[in-house]
């Protein structure tokens, strides 16, 4: 007889997980790009591009750039804008049985607001994730991710602005990482992701310039996953909201190290990059590892850090 597989469902702000395994924004399209080689419906959620109300081309090429241990991407947040998300990406959306997170930005607090406005229209969307690395034109753009009060007010306007689950995605480029996630559960946010990636840049030696046509651009893959496991227990220690660790997750060995630091479930980036069916596999992966271990249930491992 088989043995009885191990629970792997997790509840987040509110939506049932089949499983802890989401896809990380800007990694994966809008699902429907990766469907070929990953059944959508054995993961937890998938978390779509970056999405603004007008379209954006993003930065000039080269915008990525593999470094050791990871990668740098510049991408810009190129994305299609709402009303095209809305006319081309959503019908295939509807056809997927599992949760779509829409991850959205703007320049403004006025934008952000207008964002979660009209994603929450959509009954296809479960939730929202807020990106708060985007600097705030109309404040010096100093990016609202960087400044405790500048999150609140942004948070705090798109709370007003939906009733769906409002993820907050942290940027790691701060002093203190606590009082960003405080201030953003503070102002309405019902779960956090983190961490978004960090600033790095390259050269090219023979050339002596920067690699990336925009000099600087967002580090990710294994290099940050000690950041990101740090700020993940830090965190999930202090804010009574469930945490979304992100950061070097390639293997489920790696996935579930944040699950006993904290997080409730994890997101699946730079590996999609690598494998195309990563998130999968990673999925299959902890299931795998539970049922070997004799555990029964996913939520058991969530802090269950042995200090």
């Amino acid at each position: 007889m088989s043995e009885k597989k191990p629970r792997m469902g997790v509840a987040l702000a509110g939506i049932e997980l089949r499983n802890p395994v989401m896809t990380a924004s800007g990694t994966f399209g809008y699902g429907e790009e990766f469907s070929a080689h990953v059944d959508l419906e054995r993961l937890g959620a998938f978390v779509t591009k970056g999405l603004s109300l007008r379209p954006r081309p993003g930065n000039p090429t080269p915008r990525i750039v593999e470094t050791p241990g990871g990668m740098l991407n510049a991408i810009g947040l190129q994305n299609v804008g709402i009303e095209a998300f809305i006319a081309h990406k959503l019908p295939f959306i509807r056809s997927v049985d599992t949760p779509c997170i829409a991850n959205f930005f703007g320049d403004t607090v006025e934008e952000y607001a207008e964002m979660a406005r009209r994603l929450d229209e959509l009954p296809e969307i479960a939730a929202l994730e807020m990106n708060i690395s985007c600097p705030n034109v109309k404040h010096g753009g100093i990016a609202f991710g960087a400044d405790p009060a500048s999150a609140a007010e942004v948070v705090a306007a798109c709370r007003k602005a939906t009733g769906k689950p409002l993820i907050v995605k942290l940027s790691p480029n701060v002093a203190d990482i606590v009082g960003m996630a405080q201030a953003c559960a503070d102002a309405g946010a019902n779960a956090l992701s983190l961490i978004n990636t960090l600033i790095g840049m390259a050269i090219d030696l023979g050339k002596r310039r920067p690699v990336l046509a925009n000099v600087t651009g967002g580090l990710s893959g294994p290099a940050i996953k000690p950041v990101a496991l740090r700020m993940v227990w830090a965190v999930s220690r202090a804010v009574k909201l469930p945490v979304i660790g992100v950061g070097g997750i390639m293997t489920a060995s790696d996935a579930l190290e944040f699950i006993l630091a904290g997080a409730t479930a994890v997101q699946v980036g730079t590996a999609s990059f690598v494998t195309p069916g990563a998130a999968q596999e990673i999925a299959e992966g902890m299931e795998a590892w539970m049922l070997a271990q004799g555990e029964t249930d996913i939520r058991g491992l969530i802090g269950a850090l042995r200090l």
